[in-house]
C-alpha cells in the first residue's frame, strides 16, 4: 500500500512539472505569435520564426544537475540547445530521467505525447513541431539489470555474453519502431532525431547519494575489473549504436542519427551515464550542426 502510494505521489509531481512546462512553452509561441502578427498589421517584415521543436528522452535530455550538485537549472542537452544560435529554437520538453524506451513509448507516455501534438497553443500554422528529439536507449541496459547482459569472468571469456544483449538490443529496436509509427500516425512528415550515447567510465561515480552507481556493482558482481568493465561497457554502446545506424540508413524512418558517440573526454564525465554541462553542451552543438544542416539559416538568426 506504501509503494503504491508512493508511486501515485511521483506520478503526480511529474506530471505537474509537465503541465508547467506547456504552460511556458504556450507562453513562449504565444509571444512569437503575437509579434508576427504586430509587423504583419503595422506592414513590417515578419520576424523570422524560430525552431520549434519536441523533445521526450531520458535523463540526457532531462538532468536538473549541475555535474553531481543540485541545481536551480537544468543542464542537459536540451537546456544547452535551447540557448545556442542567433535564433535559438523553442523546444517543449515532455523528457523525464531515469526512462527506458519502453517507459518512454508507453502508453501513458503516448498519450501525454497525443495530447501535447493535437494542442494548436504549442505550434504555429503547420499544428505540428518542425522536428521530433528522440533520447532513449541506456536505460534499458544499464541499472541494476546490467549484469543480464554479462558473462561471468573466466580465462578467455568475453564480457558481454552476445545473445542475451541482442535480445535487449530487439526491444529497443522494437520501441524505435513504434517511435516512427506513432510519429507516422499523429505528425506525419516530421523528422525525428535521436542520439548515441558516448563511452562512460565505469567507475562507481554517482551524481548523489542513493542514486547510481548503474554499471560498476554488476561489473563487480560478474568479476570485470572497471579497465575491463570500460571495455565492454564500450562494446554494448558501439553495438547500440550500429542498431541505430541501420534504422537511420532505411528512409521511410525519417530518422536522422546525431553524430554523438567518441565526442566526450574522461574528464567530461560527472558520473557513470552523464556528462558536466559543459559535456552537456558539446553533445547539444551536434545537435545544432544536425538542425542546421536539416533546416538551413533557422537557427542563426
Amino acid at each position: 500500500m506504501a509503494d503504491t502510494f508512493l508511486a501515485t505521489q511521483v506520478a503526480a509531481v511529474i506530471a505537474a512539472e509537465m503541465q508547467e512546462r506547456v504552460v511556458a512553452h504556450q507562453a513562449a509561441i504565444a509571444r512569437l505569435k503575437s509579434a508576427q502578427g504586430a509587423a504583419e498589421a503595422g506592414g513590417q517584415p515578419t520576424p523570422k520564426r524560430p525552431l520549434v521543436l519536441l523533445a521526450h528522452g531520458d535523463s540526457w535530455f532531462d538532468y536538473p544537475l549541475n555535474g553531481n550538485e543540485v541545481s536551480l537549472t537544468h543542464t542537459d542537452v536540451i537546456a544547452q540547445l535551447a540557448a545556442m544560435g542567433g535564433a535559438p529554437p523553442v523546444i517543449l520538453n515532455l523528457s523525464h530521467y531515469g526512462d527506458a524506451t519502453t517507459d518512454e513509448l508507453s502508453l501513458p507516455k503516448q498519450q501525454r505525447l497525443i495530447q501535447a501534438l493535437q494542442d494548436p497553443n504549442n505550434w504555429f500554422e503547420a499544428g505540428k513541431p518542425d522536428a521530433i528529439l528522440f533520447s532513449g536507449g541506456g536505460n534499458d541496459i544499464a541499472g541494476e539489470k546490467f549484469c543480464i547482459f554479462l558473462n561471468h569472468a573466466a580465462p578467455g571469456a568475453a564480457g558481454l555474453n552476445e545473445a542475451r544483449f541482442e535480445m535487449a538490443l530487439r526491444m529497443v529496436e522494437a520501441s524505435y519502431l513504434d517511435l516512427f509509427a506513432f510519429r507516422d500516425r499523429y505528425a506525419g512528415g516530421t523528422t525525428i532525431f535521436g542520439h548515441s550515447y558516448d563511452f562512460p567510465i565505469p567507475d562507481g561515480r554517482r551524481p548523489c547519494p542513493g542514486v547510481g552507481p548503474w554499471l560498476l556493482p554488476s561489473l563487480q558482481f560478474c568479476n570485470w575489473t572497471v579497465e575491463e568493465g570500460t571495455a565492454i561497457v564500450k562494446e554494448a554502446l558501439s553495438e547500440f549504436c550500429a542498431l541505430q545506424r541501420r534504422l537511420a540508413s532505411d528512409a521511410a524512418n525519417a530518422f536522422i542519427l546525431v553524430p554523438t558517440q567518441g565526442l566526450l573526454k574522461p574528464a567530461d564525465w560527472a558520473n557513470e551515464l552523464h556528462p558536466y554541462p559543459a559535456g552537456f553542451k558539446t553533445v547539444a552543438g551536434t545537435f545544432f550542426k544536425s538542425l542546421s544542416d536539416r533546416f538551413p539559416g533557422r537557427l542563426e538568426g
